[in-house]
């Protein structure tokens, strides 16, 4: 891959994978807009372990006490961290029965600029609205499992590109009146169990290919973790000051131009 393309698909994957815009339209974009080379399934697992990794790192004493609390839940000990740790489980179910059932279906038949148009505007619309009209009073630890669930089904319609999975799943938290940090906060953790499926399963795929460019990985993963730590530190911090609508507006300009494409193509 030329050196610019790594820089700029591993920075795009790091920054919209949390951020509510889609990070598989905007990695899909350049081959079908710009033209470029399609990087590859194995430049794909080392952008989404760019991601993984970077999450992990900046929740870790989240994930810690989640995971020392789900074991001692177990033993009959619940508590506030035992209870996130099986929502996150549950609300994982949905995404991954539909990734078995849809994966092949959605990559041969949806990964289209008209598809990625038509989702991009149709989510945005929804995330602002949910922005506008949600409580956003709930904190995690008002959280149900069937909230939970409701958050995992929403997500499972990220498979579908342009959709955005943290924008979807924001939304629907939203929706349900959670915070617009604590519907992020549920989302990035909720990121984890998906991304390590996702990445576990091209992994398999692409057990037993040749002609894997380690350097090209290597700074794909980097690049990536940088990025998405970033954004995620930033996202947070400025969430409850500036709202969804930004990204709403991006979403709209996004489609605009896609429909620009398509139009004159």
């Amino acid at each position: 891959m030329e050196w610019f393309h790594i820089l700029f698909l591993a920075l795009i994957q790091g920054i919209t994978e949390f951020l509510p815009i889609s990070s598989s339209a905007h990695l899909i974009l350049p081959t079908e807009v710009l033209g470029w080379p399609d990087q590859g399934l194995a430049f794909d697992i080392a952008v989404h372990v760019g991601s993984l990794s970077a999450v992990l790192i900046y929740f870790r004493q989240d994930v810690q006490k989640m995971i020392v609390a789900w074991f001692a839940g177990l033993g009959g000990k619940t508590s506030d961290d035992s209870r996130l740790a099986w929502y996150i489980i549950w609300a994982t179910v949905p995404a991954g029965l539909a990734g078995l059932l849809f994966s092949d279906f959605i990559e041969t038949h949806l990964r289209s600029i008209l598809v990625i148009m038509s989702t991009t505007l149709l989510f945005g619309l929804l995330l602002g609205g949910a922005d506008l009209l949600g409580e956003r009073r709930k904190t995690l630890v008002e959280m149900t499992l069937g909230m939970a669930i409701l958050i995992g089904l929403a997500q499972a319609l990220a498979l579908i590109p342009g959709t955005s999975r943290s924008g979807i799943t924001i939304t629907m938290a939203l929706l349900l009146g959670l915070q617009r940090e604590a519907a992020a906060r549920f989302s990035f953790l909720l990121s984890i169990p998906v991304i390590t499926l996702s990445g576990g399963y091209k992994t398999l795929e692409l057990i037993g290919s040749d002609g894997v460019i380690w350097s090209d990985i290597f700074w794909g993963a980097l690049l990536s973790g940088i990025s998405a730590y970033l954004c995620i530190y930033y996202f947070l911090s400025f969430i409850n000051r500036i709202g969804m609508m930004p990204f709403v507006y991006y979403r709209i300009a996004l489609a605009g131009a896609l429909g620009a494409v398509v139009w004159f193509s």
